[in-house]
C-alpha cells in the first residue's frame, strides 16, 4: 500500500510542478516577480526590465506565426490515417480530460481534446467492423473514469458495447501502452491520440513491444489563416500552441531522462 501511495505522490507532484512550467503560469511568476522589485525593493530598473520581459513573452507566445512555426512541426511528423489492407484488431483512443455533471450532454463532459480523440477513433473503427474500441484514462479524482466517461459518449454515437474495452487505471501514456500490451500482444493496433502527442505516445508503445499504426488527431497549428485580423492579433488558441509545444517538449524530456536513468540502472545491475 505504501509502494502505491509513493507511486500517486510522485505522479501528482509531477503534474503539479509541470503545470507550473507551463509558459502562462511559468511568465506571470516571472512578472509578479518584477512588480515586488519595483514596489519594494530600490532595483526598479531591473523590476521594470523583467516585467517588460514577461509582458513581451506573453505577446509573442500569444501570436500566430510564432505558435505556429513552433508547434506545426511537431504535429506533421504523422500523417493522417488512411485506410490499410487488411483487418484492424484494436482501436485505441488515448485519454485526456473531463468533468461530470448530470446538468450537460455527456458530449460536453469530455474536454475538447478528448471529444476530438474519441470522435476520430469511432470514425476508424466504423472502417473496420470486428474491431475493438480500447478507451483509456483513470478517474483523476471524480467518481467515474475517464475511460467510462468516453465510453458513454462512445455508446451514446452508436458503438456497441461488446465492442468497447475499458483500461480504468492507467494514469498516462507509459500505463496506458503497458496495458494496452498485455492482450494486444501481436494483433493489428491503430493508436489514436492528439497530433502533437503522437512522437511521444509512439515511443512508449513501442517500448512496450507493440508496432501500432499512428491516427493523429486535433491537429491545432495551421498555416492557412488569410484574414489578418486573426493572423496578427495574439489570441488564447494561439497560447494553447504554444503551451501544447511546451508540455510535449517537457515530456520528451522527462521521457529521455527516465529511459536513461533505466538503461544506466540495468547496466550497473549487469556489470555487478
Amino acid at each position: 500500500m505504501l509502494f502505491f501511495r509513493t507511486i500517486l505522490f510522485m505522479f501528482e507532484l509531477k503534474k503539479i510542478v509541470s503545470s507550473f512550467l507551463m509558459p502562462l503560469p511559468a511568465l506571470l511568476i516571472v512578472g509578479f516577480i518584477g512588480l515586488m522589485l519595483i514596489m519594494f525593493t530600490a532595483k526598479r530598473k531591473t523590476g521594470s526590465l523583467i516585467v517588460l520581459f514577461s509582458l513581451t513573452s506573453l505577446f509573442l507566445i500569444s501570436f500566430q506565426p510564432v505558435s505556429t512555426r513552433l508547434l506545426m512541426p511537431l504535429e506533421r511528423q504523422y500523417s493522417a490515417f488512411l485506410p490499410v489492407d487488411g483487418a484492424i484488431d484494436y482501436v485505441m483512443v488515448l485519454g485526456n480530460g473531463h468533468v461530470v455533471d448530470d446538468d450537460i450532454p455527456p458530449t460536453s463532459e469530455l474536454s475538447r481534446t478528448a471529444l476530438m480523440r474519441l470522435a476520430e477513433g469511432i470514425r476508424i473503427s466504423r472502417m473496420y467492423p470486428g474491431s475493438k474500441l480500447i478507451l483509456s484514462g483513470y478517474s483523476g479524482g471524480s467518481e467515474f473514469s475517464h475511460a467510462r466517461m468516453l465510453a458513454r459518449v462512445a455508446l451514446a454515437l452508436g458503438v456497441a458495447k461488446s465492442d468497447i474495452v475499458l483500461l480504468e487505471t492507467a494514469k498516462d501514456t507509459w500505463e496506458e501502452a503497458r496495458q494496452a500490451a498485455a492482450f494486444v500482444q501481436n494483433r493489428k493496433l491503430v493508436l489514436v491520440t492528439s497530433a502533437s502527442h503522437m512522437e511521444r505516445a509512439i515511443k512508449e508503445f513501442e517500448s512496450a513491444g507493440l508496432n501500432p499504426i499512428p491516427a493523429p488527431t486535433n491537429f491545432l497549428a495551421q498555416v492557412n489563416i488569410a484574414q489578418p485580423w486573426e493572423k496578427y492579433t495574439p489570441k488564447a488558441r494561439y497560447l494553447e500552441q504554444t503551451e501544447r509545444f511546451w508540455h510535449e517538449s517537457l515530456g520528451q524530456l522527462w521521457q529521455n531522462l527516465r529511459d536513461y536513468v533505466a538503461g544506466y540502472e540495468e547496466t550497473a545491475t549487469q556489470n555487478q
